[in-house]
């Protein structure tokens, strides 16, 4: 099974992974800090054996390859919150993460528009290799995580990092921040609030992705097991340079920090729905 790596300089998503970091990277920091960050698309890498899964390179620089800028927030938001992470380290393209395991867009055949060749015939023995082998280490990793945090004594609330397109079908889409969440508003619903103080940003609610899949990453690893959570999507031109991953970084550990030692924020809840 890939095993975690020690936290290295930050640098562009595209960075190959050596063969044993296949799946993830940890990043180390204190469960005590309550927080715990996740990535799922922070790299566009696709082992070398798939030949860019068929696609010209130019295609692997695209959103349909990686989240754009999130790998960058990440590190920063770990480093400013003194808390851990964990990215994927390989490409959506090759198997979304962020996806149940019967999902069908699991392996995308088709993405906005470019058919991806390597994903146009895949069978049943591809399909589960690529599971055994890059998806489940990346969720064993975040398992594990979330078990170290609750050992300690300190159930962790999630924060998933992800970035999303300023335009789509040729129409701007209007906010710089979205945020995502389902059916437990304890983070997402404050984080929203504050970020709106800002008359200057606009901010999606749910927007301009709903957080209602069941199946996801924040479904798995957070609503089933009753931890607060929020996924945050920025937009890709504000978070494409070190500047803007900084700037964000910064603006988003503020509002966490705001929102640390909330009542009820760590506890264990159980499911709205179950109720």
């Amino acid at each position: 099974m890939p095993q975690a790596v020690e936290r290295r300089p930050d640098t562009a998503a595209q960075t190959a992974p050596t063969e044993p970091t296949l799946a993830y990277e940890t990043i180390p920091g204190d469960p005590a800090t309550g927080w715990l960050l996740v990535c799922d698309h922070a790299s566009n890498w696709i082992p070398e054996r798939y030949a860019g899964l068929g696609l010209p390179p130019e295609e692997l620089e695209r959103h349909i390859a990686y989240d754009i800028g999130a790998e960058g927030v990440t590190r920063r938001l770990a480093a400013r919150l003194g808390a851990p992470a964990v990215m994927s380290r390989f490409s959506r393209l090759l198997i979304d993460p962020n996806r149940g395991d019967d999902d069908p867009t699991l392996v995308m055949r088709l993405s906005d528009g470019a058919v991806v060749p390597g994903n146009a015939r895949i069978d049943a023995v591809e399909r589960n290799y690529r599971i055994r082998t890059f998806y489940d280490p990346y969720h064993r990793a975040v398992t594990a995580a979330i078990d170290a945090a609750l050992a300690a004594g300190h159930p962790p609330a999630i924060v998933s990092i992800h970035s999303f397109t300023p335009f789509w079908r040729g129409v701007r889409r209007p906010w710089e921040i979205g945020i995502l969440w389902d059916e437990d508003p304890r983070l997402a619903v404050p984080m929203i609030e504050l970020l709106r103080a800002d008359r200057s940003l606009t901010v999606g609610d749910n927007e301009p992705y709903s957080g209602r899949l069941k199946g996801d990453t924040m479904y798995r690893h957070a609503t089933l097991r009753g931890l607060a959570h929020a996924l945050i999507e920025y937009r890709q031109d504000l978070i494409a340079d070190a500047e803007g991953q900084a700037h964000w970084a910064a603006r988003t550990a503020a509002v966490l920090e705001r929102l640390a030692g909330r009542e009820g924020l760590h506890d264990i809840r159980p499911r709205a729905s179950a109720q």
